[in-house]
């Protein structure tokens, strides 16, 4: 196709209407990742089934959308770029009220896990081609990165929409209003460009089912780590040859990786369509912007997982005091992602990635170093400044880096790959965040107690065996009640409240360093991304 074919040439009013139609839909996708977790409690009770229940279809709609997304562009590319995010907000939406029309848990899976899964891999792939479709390559980052922060802005409000819904109205009136936005969506979609996608593409079935099943094997395993143990089994937990069924899953979904590009290259040698080019993954500026998309998610997800924790437990806020406490990384996550495009358009995209992980590391070293006994919801606000802002310039540059680095027919496959990596990157940062936390909160609290002479030895072997199945993130009235419940005297209940308090916060530090680790090692990666703004079209490879 030619150069800038499609594009939005129209307006700026127009060009505003598109923006706001994919971002719309971004957001959308993002807010069910998060919008029920501060109501899972009140869901299982109004479906009559247990919290054990609704976790499990939360996990089931995070595992449709990664054993999908891939073919989730291809199909996208097969119906039409438009037509696929069209139909895709239809299925969602036709989930959406099922799910709050919900009586039990079968139509609630039904609804929310597969419904919203199934509209979900056609639309972020399709959203992804069409910024690329609408806007020329010079305006891209900038599409991208609103886009992005959308979907980031929809995760941190999401507790904070969920809890004012539970509160005062009930939690199936985000899903209806979840139907009334797709209907909006629909109406604004008719601006959307669509681009021809040239030959009509083939859907490689065999592909298809090799990567669905390597992703969804590899995720399902990765969320299972919580409550099977990442490798020495839990408790009662499945395993093989003594070692955690979450490392045979994980090995099971990269060996069918594996097999799928080695399909996917023997088509290719037959000169037979595959579903995804095996040719990207030698592209070093895809891989990079891929790599820096699953870091970036990585830690997002880990910190929207640590700090609500800190605030709603540690603190006791409610639900809505802890989404309020989160704005500030909205605020300057939208600001970064919005204005360094529009400011900065001929800045290098690797020297905007490296600032933004500096300030997300200093953002989590700031955490770690105030989080501290007796302090308040205030010390978040800064280290979620320099969080937001660091995000938001990851997210200025990242889409534009991966779409500019190939053709623009192949925006829905690099689409799907990409939205498949954020969702891998989004499962491993909060399974890690949660699992360190938890090992260094067990650990901790042990030894505190063990070095209290308060507490006498049979209490401390008594805890040591309980926690061997899995210590909880508790509050000091969750805990004070248990130990009530269970007579404790109030010598040891009083020492048992002070090595939770401070056993709390050495999971704290420890998943924020895990983090800020993390945020380290993805510095190594930047060396792939481009330092020149692509700004013709074609696709840009300049990488030095």
């Amino acid at each position: 196709m030619t150069p800038g074919a499609g594009t939005t040439k129209s307006s700026a009013a127009g060009a505003r209407v598109v923006l706001l139609t994919l971002a719309a839909g971004q957001f959308l996708m993002a807010l069910d990742s998060s919008v029920m977790n501060v109501s899972i409690a009140a869901v299982a009770v109004d479906v009559g089934t247990t919290v054990t229940g609704i976790q499990g279809a939360i996990t089931a709609y995070t595992l449709v959308m990664a054993m999908f997304m891939i073919p989730g562009g291809k199909v996208g590319a097969l119906l039409g770029r438009r037509r696929g995010f069209m139909i895709g907000c239809c299925i969602y939406g036709c989930g959406s009220l099922t799910t709050a029309l919900a009586p039990n848990l079968g139509v609630l899976l039904v609804g929310w896990s597969f419904l919203e899964g199934i509209g979900a891999v056609l639309i972020l792939p399709a959203v992804v081609a069409l910024v690329a479709g609408n806007f020329a390559v010079e305006r891209r980052a900038a599409a991208y990165g609103l886009v992005a922060a959308a979907g980031a802005v929809a995760i941190a409000l999401g507790p904070l929409i969920g809890g004012f819904a539970t509160t005062y109205l009930s939690w199936r009136w985000v899903f209806a209003g979840e139907v009334l936005v797709v209907v909006g969506i629909l109406f604004l979609a008719r601006r959307l460009t669509d681009v021809p996608s040239g030959e009509r593409p083939h859907i490689d079935f065999v592909g298809t089912g090799l990567s669905a099943l390597g992703l969804g094997t590899f995720v399902f395993g990765v969320l299972r780590s919580d409550e099977w143990g990442w490798f020495r089994p839990k408790a009662d937990a499945p395993s093989w040859l003594g070692v955690s069924l979450v490392v045979w899953l994980m090995l099971t979904g990269v060996l069918l990786i594996w097999f799928f590009t080695a399909w996917e290259g023997r088509l290719v040698a037959q000169r037979r369509e595959p579903l995804i080019d095996p040719a990207l993954l030698h592209n070093k500026q895809l891989i990079g912007g891929l790599t820096m998309f699953f870091f970036q998610y990585l830690v997002m997800m880990g910190v929207f997982f640590v700090v609500p924790l800190y605030l709603s437990v540690a603190l006791g806020l409610s639900a809505l005091a802890t989404g309020g406490r989160l704005l500030p990384l909205s605020l300057t996550l939208v600001a970064a992602a919005t204005l360094i495009p529009r400011l900065l358009p001929d800045i290098s995209p690797r020297r905007v990635v490296r600032l933004g992980i500096v300030a997300i590391l200093a953002g989590a070293v700031l955490l770690m170093a105030t989080l501290d006994t007796g302090a308040g919801a205030e010390i978040v606000t800064v280290p979620l400044l320099l969080i937001g802002l660091g995000l938001g310039a990851l997210a200025s540059q990242l889409g534009s880096v991966t779409v500019s680095a190939v053709p623009d027919e192949q925006s829905a496959d690099v689409g799907g790959v990409q939205n498949a990596v954020t969702n891998l990157g989004s499962s491993i940062g909060t399974a890690l965040a949660g699992s360190i936390l938890l090992a260094v909160l067990t650990s901790s609290f042990l030894t505190n107690i063990a070095d209290n002479p308060a507490v006498p030895a049979r209490v401390n072997n008594e805890a040591a065996i309980k926690l061997q199945s899995g210590a909880a993130f508790l509050s000091d009235a969750q805990l004070k009640t248990a130990l009530d419940e269970a007579g404790t005297s109030q010598k040891v209940a009083q020492a048992a409240l002070e090595a939770n308090a401070d056993a709390r916060l050495a999971g704290l530090r420890a998943a924020l360093a895990i983090l800020a680790f993390t945020s380290v090692l993805a510095m190594y990666f930047t060396a792939r991304l481009p330092t020149a703004q692509p700004r013709s079209g074609g696709y840009l490879q300049s990488v030095g």
